[in-house]
């Protein structure tokens, strides 16, 4: 995601009500998020749907990486042999 420029990205709601428009086309082809402002206070983020999308694929990797080291950490994990062999036999079936 590219990062919020902050001369053009952040925007108070009354003017993004009134070219909503205009501003969903910025967000689309710039790919950077819009901060609405309400009474000078960040109220909301508007993010393309690629974008958005692509944040969540990394926060569900980063949770199992995680997950993984919290059973590494417990010892809970196979070698690296064991791990093929697991994964070849169930292909094979």
């Amino acid at each position: 995601m590219n990062r919020i420029h902050l001369d053009k990205d952040i925007q108070p709601l009354s003017e993004f009500r009134a070219g909503v428009a205009s501003y969903i086309k910025q967000i689309n082809e710039t790919r950077r998020p819009l901060l609405i402002t309400q009474r000078g206070i960040g109220v909301a983020v508007v993010l393309d749907v690629a974008e958005y999308e692509a944040i969540q694929e990394k926060i569900e990797l980063l949770e199992e990486m995680l997950a993984a080291e919290a059973q590494l950490a417990l010892g809970l994990g196979v070698s690296n042999e064991d791990a093929r062999t697991q994964v070849l036999s169930r292909i094979r079936k």
